[in-house]
């Protein structure tokens, strides 16, 4: 049985958030939301695997625990925001953009956001005009369940995405993307200087602004 708490607040539709690729040096920033059922266990009697912080996994695992998600959660989006919008309104607020289109893209609206990390733009629901009650945690991907279910769908579509991407285009490979999952790792950066940048590249992040 996870160890993580199923909910901050009791008795509310309430959705867990979290982002991943915020540092990489290509593509999109990836937020999902995820809303959980704490009586699956109880009620369904349904096992709930070991999950956990996304970083925490084996990719092989996240896939699996990513499956398990999006067939046992109440509600789940994953939302993308690109390397374009991110060079133009810069990584915090592109982050912030993507967590609102995960959250608007649920089917039940939810009561409660909670949201890994320590800022966050407030959301306002549409159907009501209202904002919707947020609570930020730092490390919340190690504490609450739903973030962390948001944490591995994030993670396993962003990291598709890059791989779909090299799949796509096989000049792609030398940037060495589905080992290092387009982070500015050392044999990242080595193509860069060798090669230059693509048009996936962030122009605005690292050693790219030097080849833009």
């Amino acid at each position: 049985m996870t160890r993580l708490l199923k909910f901050m607040k009791s008795n509310i539709l309430e959705a867990g958030i979290d982002e991943v690729a915020r540092g990489c040096l290509v593509g999109p920033v990836v937020a999902a939301a995820v809303i959980w059922n704490p009586e699956l266990e109880n009620i369904f009697n349904i096992k709930i695997p070991e999950i956990k912080d996304s970083k925490k996994l084996k990719p092989n695992i996240r896939k699996q625990y990513s499956d398990f998600i999006k067939s046992y959660a109440l509600d789940y989006n994953i939302a993308f925001v690109n390397e374009k919008d991110i060079d133009e309104m810069n990584i915090l607020n592109a982050t912030f953009k993507a967590m609102h289109k995960a959250i608007s893209g649920l089917t039940l609206q939810p009561e409660h956001l909670i949201i890994d990390g320590n800022s966050f733009k407030p959301f306002i629901a549409d159907k009501f005009n209202r904002q919707i009650d947020y609570t930020t945690v730092v490390k919340g991907d190690d504490k609450y369940l739903s973030i962390a279910c948001a944490s591995i769908l994030a993670k396993v579509a962003r990291d598709e995405y890059i791989h779909n991407l090299v799949d796509n285009d096989p000049s792609l490979e030398k940037y060495g993307w589905k080992k290092n999952n387009a982070y500015g790792t050392k044999d990242h950066i080595e193509a860069i200087k060798k090669y230059g940048i693509t048009k996936y590249h962030r122009k605005t992040f690292g050693i790219c602004k030097e080849y833009a």
